[in-house]
């Protein structure tokens, strides 16, 4: 049974489940599950999600190897509570599974890493969403670092309050002089109980919720709460819905990359960068304000469509805006390329091997800065983008430079993107009613930090049974843990900067 199978080979003789969508989703029994780990250890299946819905464990997985991709979920039934660890073969499994033990008391046997994660004995109980909580903890839990051997060492510990205004978050630096031979990270600290406040709640209450998931991405978790919703429920949203949505991500991919240039150029010390595309990003922010009723776009994408249309005059102050952006922003990325002092602080540093960022299935421009081409733009792909010509950019090198190049070329297809979809957006209605339906469906959606996975089930009224959402961040974290070593501490906010995961997207 074992060997290098693909995914649909190995599943394909599970029973499915009825009522998941677009991807089937596979039952296994224990020794199903147990060969499936055999199988990831020998196999290049990418782990896209891992999730409980208190009685289950499901797993997300794709396939890329060959000429299509094939995408889908397994799941065993936990009667006792207990589960086959993925963590030995796929190591970006092992903070999701540390956050299921937390969430919902489900152990997983044979766990590489047994400290709590998302729990820091603060909660007034344990297990929140386990059928039967558990009793709250008589005092906060003690947490051992990582041990670190050798001569001459010392730990820097930073956070979790930064002197700034950012989400918190503890940073446990061991160094030898100035150089950094372990970081380790421990999150935890925006934990907002997000799966539990969803579950009951109504299709539009469920969507508010999950765009505040993490607040610099709105559209993109809005996105893709109403695309799972629409996969369960077998709706489908208006084709001039599709493009305004698609309209609304790239605005929002544009200024979340404008930021990042200049915060990566400014912890360089090159504020000037920093203050240009501050102004360029505040533009952005203005315009999506002006034609669409609010700065982030919060609340606009919703199951089923959109909730505010794009005026002529809107679409007027978009191009004006785009082409005076392209024009100065072309200017920021040659003066980027001609400081020799700033490439001497980007090049070389923070360096993320390939290997590794195949080896945790990380996207975005973590992963396309180190050779991972993926985008679910493209791969799934949704719509309205079969229609829209935008190349994916990708580097080898691994280091903060490569990732700030991603960014720059990433903007400028984006402007591009903006332009094709403001010639080409069709008219017709904003939004159609969601079916009274129950079902399972999933998302994958590509938002500024890379891919995100939603999963939702509903039940036969109408309601959100459970919920998950993953950020591209779960899997980027350990990342840069490992990509710092060897490098000195004063390059670490350079690093830091470089990959921007999100605190709240990965502390639900």
């Amino acid at each position: 049974m074992l060997g290098n199978m693909t995914l649909m080979e190995y599943l394909g003789g599970s029973r499915e489940a009825v009522a998941h969508r677009p991807w089937p989703r596979y039952m296994l029994d224990e020794r199903g599950w147990r060969d499936m780990i055999h199988q990831l250890a020998v196999s290049d299946w990418t782990l896209l999600g891992l999730w409980s819905d208190g009685t289950e464990v499901y797993v997300a997985l794709r396939d890329d190897v060959g000429p299509t991709t094939a995408t889908a979920v397994a799941s065993l039934f936990c009667p006792d509570r207990r589960f086959p660890s993925l963590s030995a073969v796929r190591p970006s499994a092992i903070r999701l599974e540390r956050a299921l033990r937390d969430l919902y008391g489900l152990i997983p046997v044979g766990l590489t890493d047994e400290r709590p994660w998302l729990d820091h004995g603060r909660w007034g109980m344990t297990a929140p969403l386990a059928m039967g909580r558990g009793p709250a903890p008589d005092a906060p839990y003690d947490y051992p670092v990582l041990p670190v051997e050798g001569e001459n060492l010392h730990q820097i510990p930073v956070g979790p309050v930064h002197a700034g205004i950012i989400e918190p978050g503890h940073f446990r630096f061991t160094c030898a002089g100035e150089t950094v031979v372990r970081l380790e990270e421990r999150l935890g600290y925006t934990h907002k109980g997000i799966e539990g406040l969803i579950a009951g709640k109504t299709i539009a209450e469920a969507a508010r919720l999950a765009g505040r998931i993490s607040g610099d991405s709105t559209v993109a978790y809005a996105l893709a709460f109403a695309r799972a919703v629409e996969a369960a429920t077998q709706a489908e949203a208006p084709p001039r819905a599709h493009w305004l949505r698609a309209l609304m991500a790239e605005l929002e991919r544009v200024a979340n990359h404008l930021g990042d240039i200049g915060g990566i150029c400014n912890d360089a010390a090159f504020a000037y960068m920093l203050a240009q595309c501050g102004t360029l990003r505040e533009q952005i922010l203005r315009a999506s304000d002006v034609c669409f009723g609010h700065r982030l776009m919060m609340d606009r994408v919703v199951p089923g469509g959109v909730t505010v249309d794009l005026t002529r005059e809107g679409a007027s102050t978009l191009r004006s805006l785009i082409a005076d952006v392209t024009k100065r922003f072309k200017k920021l990325a040659n003066l980027y390329d001609d400081l020799p002092s700033l490439q001497d602080r980007t090049t070389g540093t923070g360096v993320v091997q390939t290997a590794l960022a195949h080896r945790f299935g990380v996207g975005g421009v973590v992963g396309r800065a180190s050779s991972r081409a993926g985008d679910a733009r493209k791969v799934p792909g949704y719509a309205p983008y079969e229609d829209l010509e935008f190349d994916i950019p990708v580097h080898a090198e691994g280091d903060v430079n490569a990732r700030v190049w991603v960014r720059i070329e990433e903007v400028r297809a984006s402007l591009g993107l903006i332009g094709q979809i403001l010639e080409q957006m069709p008219g017709g209605p904003l939004h159609k009613p969601i079916p009274t339906r129950g079902g399972e469906g999933m998302a994958l959606i590509e938002g500024f930090r890379g891919e995100i996975l939603l999963w939702v089930r509903l039940s036969e009224v109408g309601r959100v049974v459970r919920c998950h959402a993953r950020d591209p961040s779960w899997f980027q974290w350990p990342l840069l843990e490992a990509c710092i070593e060897g490098n000195i501490v004063a390059d670490f906010p350079l690093c830091n900067k470089s990959f921007n995961c999100s605190y709240s997207g990965t502390d639900l």
